[in-house]
């Protein structure tokens, strides 16, 4: 059986959100909007889709998303514990029963000493409740665009596996 493909995973994440009464957003790091493109692309989305930042700069993070300045300036912005807070934030900014976050290195180069393919996915639920943290090391000869694609997936799936529960 093959893989469902990014927008087959977000449509069965829309359905699940639609049955259960909830709203999801998403805050966006190195996946740069995919994950909120893909959700859109799926009719009937606006009924649980909030919206998204896309926090690609690191001080947007902070400003915008409210992740912890100093935690930033400790660990880097590629770090579980910013993934975490990007999910709440981003569920409090948008009003969202989940948040979902995605946040590493795409590449050519290293951030924050992390290695290129260090991804950190973060699904919060309703209340804060915390549903999931998942670190992944893509391989770099996946490339930009292949990391940036894989964190899609990823991030798909942990939002749809958490959610459905």
């Amino acid at each position: 059986m093959s893989q469902p493909t990014s927008l087959e995973t977000a449509a069965q994440l829309v359905r699940v959100l639609e049955q259960q009464g909830r709203t999801l957003a998403v805050a966006e790091s190195l996946t740069g909007g995919l994950v909120a493109a893909t959700i859109v692309g799926v009719p009937g989305a606006s009924k649980v889709f909030r919206g998204g930042v896309v926090a690609y700069a690191t001080e947007i993070k902070a400003s915008v998303l409210g992740v912890d300045a100093g935690l930033i300036e400790r660990v880097g912005a590629v770090d579980p514990d910013v993934a975490d807070e990007m999910a709440y934030g981003v569920a409090r900014l948008l009003g969202a029963d989940y948040g979902l976050a995605t946040t590493g290195v795409a590449g050519p180069d290293p951030q924050d000493g992390q290695p290129v393919g260090t991804v950190w996915i973060s699904v919060v639920g309703p209340e804060g409740a915390q549903a999931a943290t998942i670190g992944l090391e893509l391989d770099p000869a996946l490339g930009r665009q292949g990391i940036r694609e894989a964190a899609l997936d990823e991030a798909l799936s942990a939002a749809l596996d958490h959610i459905a529960l």
